[in-house]
């Protein structure tokens, strides 16, 4: 196998809601009340249920150079037309190398998170935006260009009753995903060790649907203070993760769902071997006083069974498969975020697994993903020699993909006019430069 045989698809990218997406998929009548969008001070944001959302490109920098990245464009104009319009972003796909890609929403955060709050004081306006979400995202986005998108909803989390029909719902149009918080006790709803969630589990199980956690959606990187670079923040933030990991991993109801899956979205896998092995001392050092139960096997045992690993650009994860379950590692490309490795997907992906055997090589591009997310974009698509690098980019052999610059955006007081950084940027920038936004 050499880089251009390679089949690839993504399980964490991001689209950005276009302006009119919740107003086609509300109820007639009631289309008034949909989140849309409005001009604030020369920025394009979000009104909806009473409140302002400022972010809409939530860091959808892909395209610029990197010297002109700031935290988020502030307007639709500003974004690469991939970032909110399907057809785009299947161009954007094709020039990459990048058959198929699942997609965590922008607006109400990556696992609905602006619906779970406002269902505080507005459960129905919730469940109304949230229905109308999973039928954009399905209907429209994922319907768009079939095998290229694999389709995910969002649940109403605040209700198990409505969560059970929604998941019913997207389970009859075909969704084998669902976008759920990696710690929801720390957004206001009962832990995952809750006997609340117990239904869900169920219900994912019985549906064949992957929990998709993203980092960010619970458990949230520390920034270690105002003063400290923001790079730090930055470089710690796949890692962030590792808590939850560890708190899913001890969870009691694996063994009552064997074929229940979950993703650590975003989240890397480089420190996977430690975190096992630590999760293994744990429980060997310690399970006679804490009372822990694993039986016959470990913590890792379960981990590797149920939890899928995802990567960007790990090669010290890559060599160190063996540490983890190759069955349950998949690629990400993160496309549009300032991570994203776009359009250069395969020379990255394929400078950390060209030592592998090429049956190593399927499983981790797409051969895992296909099984766990019940997709199977190869037969969608006529056969694989339709779905590798090189007959993508034949396909997008005239998409320009020239550096967009001068576009402009939200930048922190540590840059001069043209963006470029007077001192490193840090922690305090950044959360100033969003209080002022």
């Amino acid at each position: 196998m050499d880089m251009n045989d390679m089949v690839i698809i993504s399980v964490d990218d991001h689209a950005v809601e276009p302006p009119e997406a919740f107003i086609r998929h509300y109820p007639e009548g009631k289309k008034d009340r949909a989140p849309r969008i409005i001009d604030k001070n020369g920025q394009d944001v979000w009104e909806w249920n009473g409140a302002i959302y400022p972010t809409i490109g939530l860091n959808a920098v892909v395209g610029r150079p990197r010297a002109e990245y700031g935290m988020e464009p502030t307007r639709f104009s500003q974004l690469r037309p991939g970032c909110f319009d399907a057809k785009a972003r299947v161009d954007d796909m094709n020039v990459n190398g990048v058959l198929s890609s699942l997609n965590f929403p922008t607006m109400p955060s990556f696992a609905g998170g602006v619906f779970i709050a406002a269902a505080q004081k507005s459960p129905d306006e919730s469940l109304m935006a949230l229905r109308a979400w999973n039928d954009w995202h399905v209907q429209e986005w994922c319907a768009s260009a079939p095998g290229r998108f694999i389709p995910m909803c969002l649940v109403p989390c605040w209700d198990m009753d409505a969560t059970l029909a929604e998941l019913k719902r997207m389970s009859d149009l075909g969704v084998h995903a669902v976008s759920f918080s990696d710690n929801p006790s720390n957004i206001g709803l009962p832990s995952i060790h809750n006997a609340y969630w117990e239904p869900f589990w169920k219900a994912c199980s019985d549906y064949k649907m992957v929990i998709n956690c993203h980092i960010g959606t619970g458990a949230r990187a520390l920034h270690p203070s105002p003063e400290s670079p923001i790079d730090a923040w930055i470089t710690a933030m796949p890692i962030s993760i590792a808590n939850s990991a560890a708190d899913w991993t001890f969870a009691s109801f694996w063994k009552r769902y064997p074929d229940l899956r979950m993703a650590l979205s975003e989240g890397g896998i480089g420190w996977i071997p430690y975190f096992l092995e630590r999760a293994d001392f744990t429980y060997d050092h310690h399970h006679e006083w804490t009372y822990s139960d694993f039986g016959k096997e470990r913590p890792s045992d379960v981990f590797k069974r149920h939890v899928i690993c995802c990567f960007i650009d790990d090669q010290f994860g890559v060599k160190n498969l063996d540490y983890m379950n190759v069955d349950m590692v998949a690629y990400e490309c993160d496309y549009p975020h300032s991570d994203t490795v776009w359009p250069n997907v395969p020379e990255y992906l394929w400078a950390s697994v060209n030592s592998l055997p090429s049956e190593v090589i399927n499983k981790i591009t797409h051969q895992n993903v296909m099984r766990e997310y019940s997709f199977d974009p190869i037969t969608t698509l006529g056969g694989r020699d339709n779905c590798t690098v090189s007959a993508l980019r034949e396909l997008g052999k005239d998409v320009d993909v020239s550096p967009r610059v001068g576009l402009g955006g939200l930048k922190t007081e540590s840059m001069d006019a043209i963006g470029k950084a007077r001192r490193p940027v840090t922690s305090g920038d950044i959360e100033r430069m969003f209080a002022s936004a």
